[in-house]
């Protein structure tokens, strides 16, 4: 009987300690009621650096070997093409490459067609060298491609930099809020509790779209229409904007 209730003791204080520590833990954790919360926002102009014209060179065989074969001539051909008018290697970079079977449905069967090869190819150029994107279409009409669509994009440096620079933005936001409702409230801002939901939302400009302009490959009416749409374009300031939520203690 006594060795029942030491035990029943020891189980009762090992779940109060238990307790204790899950309640401490949660405090820690979670923000007090004397806190704020808030959004910091920023909005700034960036510059793109670049400009970039993505090809789609499909092919279709009998035998995957043969559709691969005929995508790599086109895709020689383009490079060629691109390095004839002063362009590097470097410069034409594979975004996505497949090999896949194509099916269609006879008396609801489906049968092997053949083999279909894709692969997405993006030329980047400074975005101060706009008028160098006619050749780049021309280059891909003479080899045979398709284009997808041309934007003005940042480079990873950039978009580093103006990311840097936006989040920095949006925390001196976010601390002028909190002491402006801090002081409203008649205390100030103490330390922070957390920083999260951060967010840089940067999109590509688009110049021209195969898929909005209704054409693709490019002969004579694709090569007009993206030729007209990248006339006089020169590269503008864009908005791009971050945002974090921030908790900061009250004291």
């Amino acid at each position: 009987m006594k060795n029942s209730i030491q035990i029943t003791l020891i189980v009762a204080a090992t779940a109060i300690i238990i307790a204790l520590m899950g309640i401490y833990v949660y405090n820690q954790q979670m923000p007090s009621s004397n806190t704020v919360s808030v959004t910091g926002e920023s909005s700034i102009n960036a510059v793109p650096d670049l400009v970039t014209v993505y090809f789609s060179v499909e092919t279709e065989a009998k035998t995957s070997q043969e559709s691969k074969d005929k995508n790599s001539e086109i895709v020689d051909k383009l490079t060629n093409n691109l390095i004839q008018w002063g362009f590097e290697k470097k410069d034409i970079v594979t975004e996505n490459y497949n090999i896949y079977p194509d099916y269609s449905w006879v008396n609801n069967q489906q049968v092997l067609k053949g083999y279909k090869t894709v692969h997405s190819i993006k030329v980047e150029l400074s975005a101060d060298k706009t008028e160098k994107i006619g050749n780049v279409i021309d280059a891909g009409a003479d080899a045979g491609a398709l284009i997808s669509y041309i934007n003005f994009e940042l480079s990873p440096m950039k978009q580093s930099e103006y990311k840097a620079q936006a989040l920095e933005n949006a925390g001196r936001d976010a601390k002028t809020k909190a002491a402006a409702i801090a002081k409203g409230l008649g205390k100030n801002v103490g330390s922070i509790v957390s920083i999260t939901d951060s967010s840089f939302d940067y999109y590509p400009w688009r110049l021209y779209s195969s898929a909005e302009a209704g054409a693709g490959k490019l002969d004579s009416t694709g090569i007009e229409s993206a030729k007209t749409a990248i006339t006089n374009i020169q590269p503008g300031e864009k908005e791009i904007t971050a945002r974090i939520s921030v908790v900061y203690k009250l004291k």
